[in-house]
């Protein structure tokens, strides 16, 4: 049976939308580019993209319901179903995973009583799983309304979902002040954060994220070395004591030489060293990075 045409927005709601629209539409050259933006809009108002709110997209932007329909549900952020206050994604990509990702959302299922997808009775949260967040060094990690909430436990997962069912004060790891998913929505359509102090609210990366970028700066701390599997590491029975020297076994301490003679003596403080956990880890001379020794042309195939 072919859907009947959807309802319109109340009439205030319709002025309320399309002052709203007019501003987002204005900051693009070609309007259709602020499709994205409007379905943002009009999921603030009712926290899903409803057909209304397709229809609205469509005419306000000179488009078919078709076309705003194919953008719509190509999205994942864009809700096709109501959904709740809170959207609580659970990243279950290999890393998060491995580190308990998984569990924690099994665990949340049961917990709420919901599948993935679904919504509380309360309509307060909508547990989902969730592809990576480019956030590993934090795994695993579970975001509320794209804000993180870092190295979670099945524990803390839980405690995390019946505050917000609760309405107590939940605070993300980091990043800007937590809001409700309508909220959010407006936001992400363009429009100002304009609660005290959420704009000014930021989160650094890890440690660990800025590993490269130290190694591209060159400051690269002294040398690790990673022993092939099966072998001994420096420091086991017959090494000599923290100064490095070698002992009756040949051994050394943390320092000195390996077993097997080799030296593996970080480089003095200050300088860079010459050894690395691996070749992936040390900074190579490229065309770019070595203008004294650009590339040469590309080989054909199989030169």
């Amino acid at each position: 049976m072919p859907q009947l045409p959807p309802p319109d927005y109340p009439d205030d709601v319709r002025a309320r939308l399309e002052a709203d629209a007019r501003q987002v539409i204005a900051r693009y050259p070609d309007s259709r580019s602020a499709l994205l933006p409007l379905l943002h809009l009009v999921q603030s108002e009712e926290g899903h993209v409803t057909r209304t709110g397709q229809r609205f997209c469509a005419e306000m932007l000179g488009l078919t319901t078709a076309e705003v329909t194919a953008v719509a549900t190509f999205y994942s952020m864009y809700r096709r179903k109501p959904s709740g206050d809170y959207q609580v994604g659970v990243c279950t990509n290999t890393l998060c995973a491995v580190m308990g990702g998984d569990a924690i959302f099994e665990a949340l299922q049961e917990h709420l009583g919901v599948g993935n997808g679904e919504t509380t009775g309360d309509g307060k949260v909508t547990l989902e799983h969730i592809e990576c967040n480019a956030a590993c060094d934090f795994a695993p990690v579970v975001m509320v309304n794209w804000e993180f909430f870092d190295n979670q436990t099945v524990e803390s997962a839980k405690g995390l979902v019946d505050d917000l069912r609760a309405g107590a004060r939940v605070e993300p790891t980091r990043g800007a002040p937590l809001c409700t998913f309508k909220d959010t929505a407006r936001i992400l359509a363009g429009f100002p954060d304009e609660r005290p102090g959420a704009v000014e609210a930021s989160g650094g990366a890890g440690p660990a994220s800025l590993v490269g970028l130290r190694l591209a700066k060159g400051e690269t701390g002294p040398a690790r070395v990673v022993h092939p599997r099966g072998s001994e590491a420096p420091g086991s029975a017959g090494s000599s004591g923290p100064s490095g020297s070698s002992g009756p076994s040949g051994s050394s301490g943390p320092s000195g030489s390996s077993r097997d003679g080799a030296s593996h003596d970080p480089a003095p403080s200050g300088q860079p060293s010459s050894k690395h956990l691996s070749s992936h880890d040390a900074p190579q001379d490229t065309s770019a990075s070595d203008p004294d020794h650009p590339a040469g042309p590309a080989a054909e195939e199989g030169e």
